[in-house]
């Protein structure tokens, strides 16, 4: 025990540590990524399969919805036995690394893989992205519950699996440190930072192995669009920010749709987006699944704008029914593709309406995907890089920024919660929990002052403590003393602060760099 103290208390030591922590944690969220990749692509491919197979055959047709009803049921079930793998997973994370949330990190990876495999294999309109998050970040919990981790490394061990698992889930190593980061732990410091980057390299490495190096949307961009047509972008951010709000507000009027239906077990209601699945997949079978098949159409086709508006229509309805049931997938790889029909849509009108080179068609797509994004989640940077990494250039990064900004200004101003706050509100309020930002708000840390530290023989008054903290006592061998600015600290004290939680790991590392042993 007083080796890992040590190790805490020497700033280099710990650095060292997570950059250990981050590349095991890394591996591990990789690795149960790329699985769950695997299995999700198989399951849609086995789902596209048994649609033509059966598409011809009505009695294949009613047996195929008898196992869509099944598997619905199973999905339920899994649901109601860890409640916690239901929906995205990424507010359930974010819950966590506030505090609010304890998950079962094996019945969450257990539930969630296989209730997420089924759901596409059932042809739910869900994205991996999310799942994978979370997946991740249950990687990272397990390993830190294995290795006994104190609460600081924990909590950086699962930020870390969550950047990690993006990463893997879309080849884009960068995009998964800044989410972790900007969404997950929603601070900055360089202990963070090292874990993070450590976790996603790893995690990136492993899975680029198994998938190739291209990225998820391999768009290629020939050329830059001229400043003189930048207020093309001004209209495509204005209208990306208000078709973010509106899809904030669907996606949760998706959950209370199914709410509402009181006279069906809440175990059975997720039947319901199983057989509507087997109904579009003989009608519309494009729109089933996370999405790649109406990328294709659009990459390789010139579609009409009626055609892809109904498809944007019946795509975006699709998910919010799916969605709204709780099902364990995300609504992440299902927003982009919206995104995407959402600028193609407006790039054809404006390329027919202007006569602009047709080749600036995928530069509108590829944009709207980071506005849409954006409006959305509220992670510009992140919506920003993730677009540079799947079009393999930074060339674009003025127009992405411009989108991106306006998006983001109009959908605030609309009043529209971020979608990730309003979901942890949601789940918050399901068990009886309510967010806030008063005195519960606060954690107790001790940390222990070595002989060498910067805090030793000083006031505490004359130490520079970090914001979101305040000293509250000293403990002396078996003396409890109040702590006063005029108080000395001595080494081998060990001071008890009070922290804001939502500053925990910042304020934490600062402390143990002012009560640790000074190397030289």
């Amino acid at each position: 025990m007083k080796q890992k103290l040590n190790l805490l208390e020497n700033p280099h030591g710990f650095s060292i540590s997570l950059v250990i922590d981050g590349l095991l944690v890394g591996a591990m969220a990789g690795c149960v990524s790329v699985i769950y990749r695997l299995l999700l692509n198989r399951a849609e491919k086995l789902m596209f399969q048994i649609v033509d197979f059966t598409k011809e055959n009505h009695f294949y047709m009613l047996i195929w919805f008898v196992l869509l009803a099944a598997m619905g049921l199973i999905v339920g079930k899994l649901t109601a036995w860890e409640g916690m793998c239901s929906g995205s997973g990424i507010p359930q994370v974010q819950g966590e690394m506030k505090g609010y949330l304890n998950q079962n990190w094996w019945k969450v990876l257990t539930a969630k893989i296989t209730g997420g495999t089924l759901c596409i294999l059932g042809g739910l309109s869900l994205g991996r992205e999310g799942p994978s998050v979370q997946l991740g970040a249950m990687a990272g919990k397990g390993i830190a519950k294995a290795a006994k981790a104190g609460a600081t490394k924990e909590r950086y061990m699962i930020a870390c699996g969550s950047g990690a698992g993006l990463a893997a889930a879309f080849n884009a190593p960068l995009s998964g440190v800044m989410f972790s980061l900007e969404e997950i732990q929603k601070n900055f410091n360089s202990s963070m930072l090292v874990c993070v980057i450590s976790g996603c390299v790893a995690s990136d490495f492993i899975s680029k192995n198994i998938f190739g190096l291209s990225p998820v949307f391999d768009f290629h961009l020939e050329k830059s669009l001229p400043l003189t047509h930048y207020w093309m972008l001004i209209l495509l951010g204005i209208l990306l920010g208000l078709c973010g709000a509106f899809y904030n507000f669907m996606m949760l009027k998706g959950q209370d749709f199914y709410g509402k239906l009181k006279i069906i077990p809440q175990q059975y209601r997720m039947i319901l987006p199983f057989l509507m699945a087997g109904v579009l997949a003989y009608l519309l079978p494009s729109v089933l699944a996370g999405g790649h098949a109406m990328i294709e159409l659009i990459t390789g086709h010139r579609l009409l704008v009626s055609v892809m508006l109904i498809l944007l229509i019946v795509k975006f309805l699709f998910s919010a029914f799916c969605f709204g049931s709780g099902a364990p997938g995300g609504i992440f790889f299902p927003l982009l593709i919206l995104g995407a029909y959402i600028g193609a849509i407006f790039g054809t009108v404006v390329i027919n309406g202007t006569g602009i080179d047709t080749c600036y068609l995928t530069n509108f797509i590829t944009i709207a995907m980071a506005g849409f994004f954006t409006a959305i989640v509220r992670a510009p940077i992140t919506g920003i890089l993730l677009i540079a990494e799947m079009t393999g250039t930074f060339e674009h990064f003025l127009s992405l920024a411009v989108v991106c900004i306006i998006s983001y200004i109009v959908a605030h101003l609309l009043g529209s919660e971020p979608i990730y706050e309003s979901l942890l509100g949601r789940i918050l309020a399901k068990n009886g929990l309510v967010e806030n930002e008063g005195p519960e708000n606060k954690v107790l840390r001790s940390f222990a002052v070595g002989t060498t530290s910067i805090a030793s023989g000083q006031k505490i008054k004359d130490v520079t403590w970090p914001d979101h903290c305040l000293i509250v006592t000293i403990n002396r061998g078996q003396e409890e003393i109040i702590a006063k600015g005029s108080t000395k600290i001595h080494s081998g004290d060990a001071l008890v602060a009070l922290i804001d939680e939502s500053y925990l790991g910042m304020v934490t590392e600062s402390i143990q760099l002012i009560c640790g042993e000074i190397t030289v």
